[in-house]
């Protein structure tokens, strides 16, 4: 995160300096590694590098928040809030300038017994969003979670980096409760989704056309899919289109309304392989006003055995500038779920790219484009547009009993929220709904204390679970809570 100092500020000023700057002591599947070891930051580290020091850098691709979680509890336990060998953490963010990271929940699919098994990569997906909650908590003074472009611009005043809360593969939605568990989702801060990793699954086809089995897969983007896509439009969540199929590709962007990204892919023109953009699909894209954020990972990038370094990946760049414009490219690294090129191996040299642009003779404007000001232009105008509305209605309030990421001892758990209303508010009791993994439920409300409660008769499957308390007054807007819990 870049701060710039004029001249003549007081020493009370720098203080202030050393004390922000110093305070620390994919698509690769989920495997089996143990979680790497952490190592304390000394207080005399040297200052992060100021070599671009340009308008907002972003990266559209991580799958950092796979690293930290144990695997066999899928509980966070490593804190990037240090400095550790993974390729993505707040001292190497703040060293590369970069002001604002998407974070990935990836999910390749799971199958039980012959069938796409929809409740336990609901659970893996929260179990990642979870860990960046839990990152967060931890780091309140450096990383803030980004919902809207205003609380990146807030962050950024404030010498914080923004998190961004991306899914890559949504093969929790199903066509019983989909369209429900993705507006949980969204409530939970989601505002990127790539439909499907390399696998097919109910929202339509892969890049590898084929389901987790190996069964083959027909078709584009499914009647869900379709669904699904409408319904991101609305509330206002960016469509990444990486990992798709071409089929699946061009029915994504005939069907959607909003631009949409490829948030880590390369050029087949360059480098032919399936996860790479053809140029009439980054044609395409751009004449949806998308953007194509360029992946660092050599095997999309050369053939194997090549030399990869930055100006390989300035190679894309250049290509796709070429082709439809510097308006439509960006950076999508895939720090922490693949290889890097030699001479940019984690997120503190992201400074590199600038340094290559600018050699190769881009403008300050054009490289500021690059390196963020295309996907924050996408970033607006599709969370702007959104019909979905925040809870701004302070005349009701739902105080749920469960914290995020609480664990709760019972698979049959009693789930409460007070409601609060002021003077002028009368509640409508019919209103009132709990939301457990999609599925709608109605609770019990009990009008002495204003708590509403439910029970369930049946034991919750997985480990992970979200639950949405929702009410309104009479006349009034829905107002909505939502909680990750998980089942110790």
């Amino acid at each position: 995160m870049r701060r710039t100092f004029t001249l003549g500020l007081c020493l009370a000023a720098i203080w202030l300096v050393v004390m922000v700057f110093f305070p620390f002591g994919g698509d690769i599947p989920e495997t089996g590694e143990t979680p790497p070891e952490v190592y304390d930051i000394s207080q005399t580290e040297e200052e992060p590098s100021k070599v671009h020091g340009i308008s907002v850098v972003v990266d559209t691709h991580s799958d950092t928040m796979m690293k930290i979680v144990d695997n066999a509890t899928w509980l966070p336990v490593v804190d990037i809030g240090n400095d550790t060998s993974l390729q993505v953490d707040i001292p190497k963010m703040l060293q590369g300038g970069l002001d604002v990271q998407y974070f990935a929940a990836f999910s390749s699919g799971y199958y039980a017994n012959g069938q796409e098994d929809f409740t336990k990569a609901n659970s893996r997906l929260l179990a990642l969003i979870n860990a960046l909650y839990w990152t967060l908590d931890r780091n309140t003074e450096h990383m803030g979670l980004a919902k809207t472009v205003e609380d990146i611009e807030e962050l950024a005043g404030n010498g914080r980096i923004s998190a961004v809360l991306s899914i890559e593969g949504a093969y929790s939605l199903d066509e019983a409760n989909g369209l429900e568990l993705l507006g949980q989702y969204y409530d939970l801060g989601v505002r990127a989704i790539g439909l499907t990793w390399n696998y097919s699954n109910a929202l339509g086809q892969g890049a590898e056309e084929i389901y987790r089995d190996g069964t083959p897969s027909e078709g584009g983007l499914t009647v869900l899919g379709e669904q699904v896509i409408r319904e991101m439009n609305r509330l206002g969540i960016i469509i990444d289109v990486s990992h798709m199929n071409e089929d699946t590709f061009f029915d994504v962007l005939e069907i959607s309304d909003a631009p949409v990204i490829a948030s880590h892919s390369g050029v087949y023109s360059l480098r032919n392989h399936i996860r790479n953009l053809k140029d009439g699909q980054i044609k395409a894209l751009a004449q949806k006003g998308g953007v194509v954020q360029v992946i660092f990972y050599p095997e999309f990038l050369a053939s194997s055995g090549s030399t990869v370094t930055v100006k390989t990946v300035a190679d894309h760049i250049d290509y796709i500038v070429n082709l439809v414009g510097v308006e439509h490219v960006g950076l999508g690294s895939d720090f922490d779920g693949a290889t890097m090129p030699v001479d940019m191996q984690d997120a503190s040299m992201i400074p590199q790219i600038e340094k290559e642009l600018t050699g190769r003779g881009y403008s300050t404007d054009d490289v500021k484009k690059i390196m963020g000001g295309n996907t924050m232009r996408v970033m607006k105008e599709v969370w702007d547009r959104a019909h979905a509305e925040e809870n701004v209605d302070n005349a009701l309030v739902i105080e749920p009993e469960l914290v995020m990421g609480q664990a709760v001892a019972s698979d049959t758990p009693i789930l409460s929220a007070g409601i609060i209303t002021d003077k002028d508010t009368v509640l409508d009791v019919s209103s009132l709904s709990v939301i457990i993994d999609g599925r709608i439920y109605k609770p019990e409300f009990d009008k002495q204390t204003g708590t509403v409660w439910l029970q369930l008769a049946q034991p919750l499957m997985e480990k992970f679970h979200v639950v949405t308390f929702q009410a309104a007054g009479i006349g009034g807007q829905a107002v909505r809570e939502t909680r990750i819990f998980h089942i110790r």
